[in-house]
């Protein structure tokens, strides 16, 4: 098949891990009933941390379910999550990999920002803490960074291009770009995508509490009262087709991913720059063929830190002039939190509830205005309106910035 970067990208699948619960219909219904999972952090070593609140996935999820008992041994926290997550997406989409040739068009990419960090932190517990003088011998397996992409690949025997994009907060949405632009110039015709993070580590958090950047009781994006971000994990892993292929079968369509845009600041490796993120929101709109007057609600990347909430606005109101102000913009984060890695596709569920039920999940916990961040944040309950057109960002250390931008499916 030739490329065309005209080619339409439909998503026939999703399926989610999250705090919220177990499945993509958990996530949404929490978010749109304005129900934050964030909670005590419940930890072995939670009395040694000064962060006390994450938002991590409940008790209920049961690695164990769905996945052969022979290959969960080679499975971090990260790959279980994906590949649950991948099996409810896949389950949904309808589509049998056996048939013809599917599986040698079907790509897997799925990004992540630290990979298997539970692993890492296990055996560098045990090699440095217990002074052990071996690792375990699954150790690279399920650490490497590209082991969800592959287990994926494995469990429905996918022999497209398959790997890893580790891009920080980037990663999912840097990942979905990816696999689009697969199915767009002919690499493939079905792919496999979305994001994975289980990050919630002693040495992990460690390393968050030292950049002090932490919330200490919740995430209040947008707020004049937010004291900084509150770590999550989880996964959303969609089935991404060529619309001609997804209408020749019958599929139903979730929603189309209309364009996306992609940006780095090069200016700082911390400190956002609104003009970068401007910048990918334009392009954004440019290749999905979208006018900022057809735009109704953006998934703001909103993570509550003094500095992220203001350049975001700034950003919104440089790409969207005087339309700004007639944006629905909201967080998800202040009730999933922010799973770095995964984020992007924790909230591409979000997206998609909004295009399909037309309801705007709202910003938890926002009760202080403050002048600096003065656009429409659906503060607190959900909002009902009609949703054309959507952008969904996410902005990365390193000064990375992807976008999407979709519609109604058709």
């Amino acid at each position: 098949m030739q490329g065309d970067p005209a080619r339409r990208i439909a998503i026939t699948g999703m399926g989610a891990i999250s705090p919220l619960g177990v499945g993509a219909g958990a996530l949404w219904q929490g978010l749109r009933e304005g129900r934050s999972a964030i909670g005590p952090l419940q930890h072995p070593d939670a009395g040694r941390l000064r962060v006390k609140v994450a938002a991590q996935v409940p008790g209920s999820f049961d690695p164990a379910a769905n996945i052969d008992e022979r290959t969960l041994p080679m499975l971090d926290r990260t790959s279980e999550f994906a590949l649950h997550a991948a099996r409810e997406a896949v389950t949904q989409s309808g589509l049998d990999f056996r048939q013809g040739q599917l599986g040698l068009r079907t790509a897997v990419i799925v990004g992540t920002g630290v990979g298997g960090e539970t692993t890492q932190d296990e055996q560098s517990r045990r090699l440095y803490g217990e002074n052990s003088n071996r690792a375990h011998p699954l150790t690279i397996v399920r650490l490497m960074t590209n082991a969800s992409a592959s287990q994926i690949s494995i469990a429905w025997g996918l022999r497209g291009p398959t790997f890893a994009v580790a891009s920080a907060c980037a990663s999912a949405n840097h990942a979905i770009i990816q696999a689009a632009q697969m199915i767009r110039w002919g690499l493939a015709d079905v792919a496999i995508t979305g994001g994975t993070e289980a990050c919630l580590t002693y040495g992990a958090l460690r390393a968050w509490e030292a950049m002090r950047v932490l919330a200490d009781d919740t995430c209040r994006p947008f707020s004049a009262n937010r004291r900084g971000l509150v770590l999550g994990e989880g996964a959303g892993i969609f089935v991404l087709e060529s619309m001609e292929h997804a209408q020749a079968r019958g599929a139903t369509i979730l929603a189309e991913l209309a364009g996306s845009g992609m940006t780095a600041d090069a200016t700082d490796i911390v400190m956002p720059s609104a003009d970068g993120a401007a910048a990918a929101m334009g392009q954004a709109l440019a290749d999905a063929g979208l006018n900022p007057a057809d735009v109704d609600y953006i998934n703001a990347h909103g993570t509550g830190t003094q500095a992220n909430d203001v350049t975001e606005t700034r950003a919104i109101r440089l790409a969207f002039g005087a339309h700004a102000d007639r944006l629905a913009v909201s967080s998800t984060k202040s009730m999933h939190g922010h799973a770095l890695g995964a984020s992007g596709a924790l909230e591409l569920v979000a997206v998609i509830g909004a295009l399909r039920d037309g309801v705007v999940p709202p910003t938890a916990n926002l009760d202080q205005v403050d002048p600096a961040c003065d656009l429409d944040y659906v503060p607190n309950v959900a909002r009902e309106m009609p949703v054309r057109a959507v952008l969904s960002n996410s902005f990365a250390f390193g000064g990375l910035n992807a976008v999407l931008a979709l519609k109604r499916a058709p």
